[in-house]
């Protein structure tokens, strides 16, 4: 009886560590205005570099600030268009190397169809100078091209990746959100000189799911790419397309066999997050119910072990994920009958949870997006969309992980 009651204490208070308060506090943007689709990614020099997108009379700009740890510094424009198609789920991104260039991609309609757009890339310099935007595609369709992700190339070079739909006839999401009308989404990536010259092209694979985002990361032993794939049955599970050093694009595999059986997009990417030679992935699934599952990967792309179930019922997934030395941190949404909630969470390297908590009460539906999330020497950075008086706001938070 003492021995029972002795684990159950036990029991108890590793539950409690588990589910130790996470301490946030506010991180100000130097966004003032109405702003939405936030991106966040290394500076390449220490810092993080910020992006979103404000309206302008009659079209759009891509707005981005560098915080060096202390301070942002002057917001800028990357580029701005008449013609682009925004969107809460397909958002631009930046990447920024050691010297202080920059790249950039947009979304720029191509058609009179509502998804008919292409992904354009622009590339910037140091001084603020930025090149006139090209597609990273040649097809010409007028069909849809999005939900890219970018890397760098070394120090001269960049990588892009996006999921393709020159082969769904143009008809729109309809053509191919569970029809048999028109053909699937693909997946395309191409790696750009920083002169804007196409260094090459690679389709990897011929059926996805149709507007899951896309995530990449990269190790010493090469470049992961995660997606949510699709089947004909309709199975849309995460799948991983490697890439080694020697630039051989290894065949995609499942990161988990969830079997989730879904007849159109859920619109709820994955997540991936490097620290050394270690690959996280984070992921929403609804097999059963809805669940957000975490997991290490191993180096052919498959979990090493069962995924961490971090959230289920409730939960709206659209993850973010970040990794650094001694903590893994994760950010999702749920949602209750009146509102939906940011969480995030952290976890020391073994994947066991330290501390978890609501960063925020935001109001329900997809104006919120999706979360941005990076962490460095012990704190965490994120970024998500709130919505006040019916005008989207970037809000900014910083976190610690409890000793």
């Amino acid at each position: 009886m003492r021995t029972s009651s002795l684990l159950m204490l036990l029991a108890l208070q590793a539950a409690g560590a588990a589910r130790a308060t996470i301490t946030v506090e506010p991180w100000p943007l130097p966004v003032e205005t109405r702003a939405a689709q936030p991106g966040l990614v290394d500076d390449a020099r220490g810092g993080w570099l910020l992006s979103w997108i404000e309206p302008l009379d009659g079209g759009h700009r891509l707005r981005y600030a560098r915080w060096d740890g202390q301070a942002w510094n002057a917001a800028a424009t990357a580029m701005q268009g008449s013609n682009w198609f925004v969107n809460w789920a397909d958002v631009p991104a930046l990447l920024a190397f050691p010297d202080g260039g920059l790249a950039a991609f947009m979304l720029v309609r191509n058609g009179e169809g509502t998804y008919a757009y292409d992904v354009q890339l622009a590339l910037g310099d140091a001084q603020g100078g930025w090149s006139e935007p090209r597609a990273v595609h040649d097809d010409g369709t007028t069909t849809e091209h999005g939900f890219a992700s970018l890397w760098r190339e070394g120090d001269d070079a960049l990588g892009i990746a996006w999921l393709d739909g020159r082969n769904t006839g143009g008809g729109g999401h309809a053509a191919h959100h569970g029809s048999s009308d028109g053909g699937a989404m693909s997946l395309r990536a191409a790696v750009f000189e920083r002169d804007g010259g196409k260094r090459g092209e690679w389709p990897l694979d011929a059926r996805t799911c149709d507007c899951c985002g896309t995530a990449a990361t990269l190790t010493a032993s090469g470049l992961w790419l995660a997606y949510r794939g699709r089947d004909a049955d309709e199975v849309r599970d995460i799948r991983i397309a490697r890439r080694t050093l020697d630039g051989t694009w290894q065949p995609a595999v499942e990161a988990h066999s969830d079997r989730w059986v879904m007849p159109a997009c859920p619109v709820n990417g994955p997540a991936l997050a490097a620290h050394g030679e270690r690959v996280f992935l984070a992921w929403y699934t609804a097999p059963d119910r809805p669940r957000v599952r975490l997991a290490e990967l191993g180096p052919d792309g498959r979990a090493l072990a069962a995924p961490l179930e971090i959230a289920q019922d409730a939960v709206t997934g659209r993850v973010a994920v970040a990794a650094e030395r001694g903590h893994v941190w994760l950010a999702w949404f749920d949602e209750t009958d009146t509102q939906a909630r940011l969480w995030l969470a952290c976890l020391d390297s073994d994947l066991r949870e330290q501390a978890r908590g609501v960063v925020a009460d935001l109001p329900r539906g997809r104006g919120t997006g999706f979360p941005r999330l990076q962490a460095r020497d012990g704190r965490a950075y994120l970024v998500a969309t709130d919505v006040v008086a019916g005008a989207p706001r970037l809000r900014g938070w910083t976190a610690s992980c409890p000793p």
